[in-house]
């Protein structure tokens, strides 16, 4: 035979690339793997408990709300607020008009705490304060967290 060349062929070389492709994506999902675990398990947004809808229970007048004067009783400034209190609902339901002793001791507890600020309290910067120490304070009175929140509808100071 004439002068054959013997040709070697050199072993198939996988390319690397493949090899670093395959790899990473092995570790991109195990990484999205453990944070989709850690974010549902542990810093999930945890839904605060569900609670049921609560009783409003509309302060003073049903049409005006209450007017009171408020600061020293020789000031002359008099306030015009509509407050709503939202409460935990009782297993029994009130019936007739008249006012339970709670509901009573609610009204008297609310309008002590608006004859008892000055002026300046009623800023609108202040509002969730004042809301947040007339649910203090009825709920201190009751005995018991009774009241859920607090919304003040119209404020007119004169």
């Amino acid at each position: 035979m004439p002068d054959e060349v013997e040709e070697k062929v050199a072993p198939a070389k996988k390319p690397i690339f493949i090899y670093v492709a395959v790899g990473l994506v092995l570790v991109l999902a195990l990484a999205g793997g453990t944070a989709f675990y850690v974010v549902t398990n542990y810093m999930g947004n945890k839904a605060p408990a569900a609670r049921e809808p609560g009783v409003l229970m509309k302060m003073g007048d049903p049409k005006e709300g209450i007017i009171v004067n408020i600061g020293s009783s020789t000031g002359g400034r008099y306030l015009k607020i509509g407050v709503i209190l939202e409460l935990k609902p009782e297993k029994k339901a009130a019936a007739g008009k008249t006012m339970t002793p709670e509901e009573v001791k609610i009204q008297d507890t609310v309008l002590h705490v608006l004859r008892s600020q000055r002026v300046d309290e009623f800023d609108p910067q202040k509002q969730d304060r004042l809301k947040e120490l007339i649910k203090q304070e009825v709920n201190k009175v009751l005995g018991r967290e009774a009241v859920y929140e607090v919304y003040i509808t119209n404020i007119l100071l004169q």
